[in-house]
C-alpha cells in the first residue's frame, strides 16, 4: 500500500530477477518513496542491481528507481539461508 498525501493507494508488484541465488529466505520489506510529483508517477518499471545474503536471520534492503524518477528504498528483516547476486526489474501498477 502506498500512502501519498494522506490517502492510501493499492498497487500490484510483478517482476523478473536474473542472476544467481542459492538457498531460500523470507523478507518483509517496508520503506519510503521519493520523487513523486503525482500518484501516477509511482507506477512503472523499477530496476535494481545488487547482492546480499542471510544466515538464519538478519536484515535486507533494496533501492529501486523507475523511469519517472521515483526512488523506493526498502528495508526489513530476513530469515533463512541465502546468497544472491542479481539484476532485477520490478513492475508496479496501480489497482
Amino acid at each position: 500500500m502506498l500512502t501519498y498525501r494522506g490517502r492510501n493507494y493499492l498497487f500490484r508488484v510483478s517482476g523478473l530477477s536474473l542472476g544467481i541465488t542459492a538457498g531460500a529466505s523470507v523478507s518483509r520489506l517496508e520503506g519510503w518513496a521519493s520523487g513523486i510529483r503525482q500518484v501516477s508517477d509511482f507506477a512503472g518499471t523499477y530496476s535494481s542491481v545488487g547482492a546480499g545474503g542471510a544466515l538464519v536471520g538478519g536484515a535486507g534492503g533494496v533501492h529501486l528507481t523507475n523511469e519517472n524518477g521515483v526512488m523506493i528504498a526498502l528495508r526489513g528483516p530476513k530469515a533463512g539461508m541465502e546468497f544472491a547476486a542479481n539484476i532485477s526489474k520490478i513492475m508496479i501498477s496501480m489497482k
